[in-house]
C-alpha cells in the first residue's frame, strides 16, 4: 500500500498545498483593501434623518381611492423626499403617494434621481436601467434598478423595484468579491461557506495528515531505535551472478542489505539514496526469498520477483542471507578517467568521452551496461558551461539560476553510447541535460547533469561499475530497437555491436524526437544504413512545427509526424508476418516505455520477447 500511498500523498498534498496559498494569498489581499471603499461607503451619502410625518398627508382611505390592490399589510415611509404608504401585497411591495394620492410607478428617471441622491461622489449618473439579478445582487431576489456612475471606482448604485437603495458596488468591492470567492470556494453562488469543495479540501486535509503520520512510522524500523551493539549480529554473503562468492560479511540485523553494505563502504546502484523509488540496488535471494512488499511489486518484473529479485533497500537482514549481486567487484571500487572529448550533440544532449586510467575488460562493459559517475559537491556557474552559438537560443529560454550547487556528493547513472571495443577503450557516455520544469524560472538544472555539462577535455572523473543487466539476447533473430531522449546512448552501443560483429539478423532502429535539432548521431544512423543492408533507420519527429515537411529519414522518405510507438506500429509492426519472431529492445523516457510497452502487448507480443531499459526513473 505504501508506493501508492506514497503518490496519493504527494498529488494530493499539491492540491491541498495550492489551495492553502490561495487561502493566504485571498486573506492577505482582502485585508489589504481599504474597508469603506469595499462596503461602498466612500461616495455613498449618509441616510437622511428621520422626518416627522407630513400633517397634510391624506388619511390612507383617502389616499387609497382608485387604487386596485387587495394589501396584506400598510406601513409608511419616504421616497427620497416624498411620504408614501407601502402596500405589501401577494406581487410585492406597491407605492401610494400620501400627499397626492394615487399609485407611484418608478421609472428609470425616477430610479436615476434616487440613485444620484444617495451619491455624493464627483461621477456623473449614468442611464438607469432595469436588470436581472446578478452577483452584484446576489444577497437580493428579483429584478433590480442598475444606475452607473463615472468615477474612478466604476460605482453602480442598485436599487429595488420600490425605489430602496440596496447596494453601492464598485472596483474595490468586485476585487474584494474575487478574492473572496477563491477564498471560500464558492465559485458560483459565492455566499456558501459549507460547498462541497470546502467540505472536500477539509477532508482531504485531514487525510493528507494522517496518511503523512502513517508514512512517517513506516519509514522507521523498529531496528532504528535499537542500537547496533544490541541487535546482534548475522551472516550475509555476496555472490556473483556466477555463484563465485564474493565477499563474506558480518552486519547489524535489522539492517536493510543497502544500508548494511554501506556501512560495510559497499555502494550498491542507487539514483534515490535507498528511498525505495528507483529500483537499482536490485539484488537476488539465493533460497527461500521473503515475500514481495509494494515496493519490490512497484519497481520489479513479475517473472524477477518469482526468481527471487527483491530491493535492497527493502529487504531487512532478519536471518542470515546469501544474495547474488550484479556487478561484482565495481561494488567496492572505483575508477578514474580523464575527459577526452565533449561534444554538443543538441541542446539537451552531449556526447562526453572518457579515458579510464587503467585497461579496462571489455566483456565487463558490454553494451547496454552503465556506469554510476561519483558527482562531487561543487558550486558552479551558468557562465562554466560552454554553448554553441546554435543552441544559446533554447538555453536563453530555459531562464537558468545565475549559479547552483550541489552541497554532498552523489551518483548518477549514464548508460554506454558505444562498444568500447569500437573506441579504443574508451568510454562514451550520453547526457541529458535536465534543466527543469518548462516555463519555469531561476529553476536550479539537475545536479549531476549540471557536472556533466561543466566539464572539459582533460578534466578527471571517477566512476563506479559497469553494472546492468539491459543486454543484447544470444541467437539471430530480427531485432526491433525503440528508444527515445537519452535511450539513444544503450541503443546506439547495441546496434553498432551487432552490425560491427557481423550480425545477419533484420536490424531496425526507429527513435523518437521533438525535432531534428533534437535527434543526435541521426548521420551516423544514415551511413549505418547505407552500409549495412540488414538495417534499417527510422527517425520519428512528434513536434510537426518544428521540422519542414521535405526533410529527407535516410531512404528518401518523409519522416512521420507521430509519437514513436504509433509510428511503429503503424508503419512497421501492423504489417509484419511474424511478430513472434521478433526481439524488442526499448530505451526512453518514461511515457514513451510504458506507452510502447502497453502497444506491444495489444499487438499480442510476449513480454519475454522485449528487453528494456527505464533507467530506473
Amino acid at each position: 500500500m505504501t508506493p501508492w500511498l506514497k503518490k496519493i500523498h504527494k498529488w494530493l498534498g499539491l492540491l491541498i498545498g495550492l489551495q492553502l496559498l490561495l487561502w493566504m494569498a485571498s486573506g492577505l489581499v482582502m485585508s489589504l483593501l481599504d474597508a469603506d471603499k469595499v462596503r461602498g461607503r466612500e461616495f455613498r451619502a449618509p441616510p437622511p434623518a428621520r422626518a416627522a410625518w407630513p400633517a397634510q398627508a391624506l388619511p390612507l382611505s383617502q389616499a387609497l381611492q382608485g387604487v386596485r390592490a387587495e394589501a396584506q399589510s400598510v406601513s409608511t415611509g419616504w421616497l427620497g423626499q416624498e411620504p408614501v404608504y407601502r402596500l405589501a401585497t401577494g406581487q410585492g411591495v406597491r407605492l401610494v403617494s400620501a400627499l397626492r394620492g394615487g399609485e407611484i410607478v418608478l421609472d428609470a428617471a425616477l430610479a436615476q434621481r434616487l440613485a444620484q441622491a444617495s451619491y455624493r461622489g464627483p461621477g456623473r449618473a449614468g442611464p438607469a436601467e432595469l436588470v436581472a439579478p446578478s452577483l452584484e445582487t446576489r444577497a437580493h431576489e428579483g429584478q433590480v434598478w442598475r444606475v452607473p456612475f463615472a468615477d474612478a471606482e466604476d460605482t453602480t448604485v442598485y436599487l429595488s423595484r420600490h425605489g430602496d437603495v440596496l447596494e453601492h458596488r464598485n472596483s474595490s468591492w468586485r476585487l474584494f468579491d474575487l478574492f473572496w470567492m477563491l477564498h471560500i470556494m464558492d465559485y458560483s453562488g459565492r455566499k456558501d461557506f459549507n460547498n462541497p469543495l470546502v467540505i472536500g479540501a477539509a477532508v482531504g486535509g485531514l487525510w493528507l495528515a494522517l496518511s503523512g503520520i502513517w508514512l512517517l512510522f513506516t519509514s522507521f524500523r523498529l531496528a532504528d531505535f535499537v542500537p547496533r551493539r544490541l541487535r546482534g549480529q548475522r551472516s550475509l554473503q555476496l555472490l556473483a551472478p556466477d555463484g563465485t562468492r564474493l565477499r563474506s560479511l558480518r552486519v547489524a540485523s535489522g539492517d536493510t542489505v543497502f544500508v548494511a553494505l554501506a556501512r560495510q563502504g559497499l555502494q550498491l546502484p542507487s539514483n534515490c539514496g535507498g528511498g525505495q523509488s528507483c529500483g537499482l540496488c536490485e539484488v537476488r535471494v539465493c533460497g527461500s526469498a521473503p515475500p514481495a512488499t509494494l515496493a519490490d511489486r512497484a519497481q520489479l518484473a513479475p517473472a524477477r520477483l518469482r526468481d527471487g529479485h527483491r530491493l535492497a533497500c527493502n529487504l531487512p537482514v532478519a536471518a542470515d542471507l546469501e544474495i547474488e549481486v550484479q556487478g561484482g567487484v565495481a561494488l567496492w571500487s572505483q575508477q578514474g578517467a580523464r575527459v577526452e572529448s565533449v561534444t554538443a550533440l543538441s541542446p539537451t544532449l552531449r556526447e562526453i568521452v572518457l579515458r579510464p586510467d587503467a585497461g579496462i575488460d571489455a566483456a565487463a562493459y558490454r553494451p547496454g551496461s552503465y556506469l554510476q559517475v561519483i558527482v562531487p559537491a561543487y558550486r558552479m556557474s551558468a557562465a562554466q558551461i560552454e554553448l554553441p552559438p546554435a543552441h544559446r537560443a533554447a538555453w536563453d529560454a530555459w531562464r537558468l539560476p545565475a549559479s547552483w550547487a550541489n552541497d554532498a556528493p552523489l551518483r548518477r547513472s549514464y548508460s554506454l553510447a558505444a562498444p568500447v571495443e569500437a573506441r579504443d577503450g574508451r568510454i562514451s557516455l550520453l547526457v541529458r541535460f535536465l534543466h527543469g520544469p518548462a516555463g519555469a524560472s531561476h529553476h536550479p538544472p539537475g545536479k549531476g547533469s549540471s557536472y556533466m555539462y561543466g566539464l572539459k577535455p582533460g578534466d578527471r572523473i571517477r566512476y563506479a561499475g559497469p553494472f546492468g543487466d539491459f543486454a543484447l539476447r544470444p541467437g539471430g533473430r530480427e531485432k526491433v530497437f525503440i528508444g527515445g531522449g537519452a535511450g539513444m546512448a544503450p541503443l546506439r552501443a547495441m546496434i553498432r555491436a551487432l552490425l560491427e560483429g557481423g550480425a545477419a539478423e533484420p536490424v531496425h532502429f526507429w527513435y523518437g524526437a521533438r525535432s531534428l535539432a533534437d535527434a543526435p548521431y541521426v548521420e551516423e544512423m544514415q551511413a549505418l544504413a547505407a552500409r549495412y543492408g540488414n538495417f534499417s533507420w527510422q527517425l520519428v519527429l512528434s513536434d510537426e512545427a518544428a521540422q519542414p515537411a521535405n526533410v529527407s529519414a535516410g531512404a528518401g522518405d518523409r519522416l512521420p509526424r507521430a509519437l514513436v510507438h504509433d509510428a511503429v506500429r503503424e508503419l512497421l509492426l501492423a504489417s509484419h508476418a511474424e511478430l513472434a519472431a521478433c526481439e524488442f529492445y526499448l530505451c526512453g523516457p518514461p511515457a514513451m516505455l510504458s506507452a510502447t510497452r502497453k502497444m506491444l502487448r495489444k499487438l499480442g507480443v510476449a513480454d519475454a520477447q522485449v528487453s528494456f531499459d527505464d533507467f530506473k526513473i
